[in-house]
């Protein structure tokens, strides 16, 4: 039987995204700093195509996302 491959957390100063055009999923580092809404355009590594990026930070709490630009 084949071993599965074991997903672990990122650590909390990453988060990770699906890219909305090749479905890959992409680790990034969050700024804390740049507040608790975040919203930016960042090229997908794998697929080169272009990802509009939001970040919420609330009560120690990251939730991120993207969608096609």
């Amino acid at each position: 039987m084949p071993k599965k491959k074991s997903r672990r957390a990122p650590p909390p100063d990453e988060a990770s995204y699906l890219c909305d055009a090749c479905g890959e999923e992409i680790v990034i580092p969050v700024d804390f700093t740049a507040g608790d809404s975040q919203e930016y355009v960042e090229d997908c590594p794998v697929c080169c195509r272009p990802n509009v990026i939001h970040v919420e930070i609330f009560d120690g709490e990251t939730r991120i996302w993207s969608e096609a630009e």
